[in-house]
């Protein structure tokens, strides 16, 4: 059973190389590495929180939940994890499931929405270090949007991440 178990189930570390290294293959060799690895931990956590979730904040099924959840409830506009993580869900959303969003909402619009979460996150985070990376997150949150919903877009095109299990013969 241990074999089946390895194969079916992803600890977080597995789910966040899975991403970096999709991100790796979409993205200029060039970008910052630690915009990667934040991008990749977006991904990563995500795929990891049901969007029913009650002990911390439920990944959204669209941008209207995220609208009503931060912008509709502005009151903690000036706490720096909240914005971050309006910011990574419009990343997420706008990004990543752009496709699946854009019938329904204006993914550009989002996106500035997006990147004004992540200033103001930047803004009342009390590390230097760490408002850095949530300003340049922002800086290039288009260019990041786009690189999620590419790697979106290859990991939908491949037909197996595994191979189909062969057919018992008896």
């Amino acid at each position: 059973m241990e074999p089946l178990r390895e194969l079916l189930a992803s600890d977080h570390r597995q789910t966040l190389e899975f991403f970096y290294v999709g991100l790796q293959e979409v993205v200029d060799p060039t970008v910052d590495r630690h915009e990667l690895l934040y991008n990749a931990s977006v991904l990563a956590h995500h795929a990891q929180v049901s969007s029913h979730a009650v002990g911390e904040l439920p990944t959204p099924a669209t941008l209207t939940t995220t609208f009503d959840t931060f912008v509709l409830d502005g009151s903690r506009a000036a706490d720096a994890a909240t914005m971050e993580a309006a910011g990574a869900q419009c990343l997420l959303l706008a990004g990543f499931f752009e496709d699946q969003m854009r019938g329904r909402h204006s993914i550009s619009w989002y996106a500035k929405l997006g990147a004004g979460f992540y200033y103001r996150a930047a803004t009342h985070h009390p590390s230097v270090g760490k408002a850095q990376l949530l300003t340049a997150i922002a800086r290039r949150f288009e260019l990041w949007r786009r690189v999620q919903a590419e790697l979106a877009r290859s990991l939908r095109d491949l037909p197996y991440l595994m191979a189909p299990p062969r057919p018992i013969v008896s």
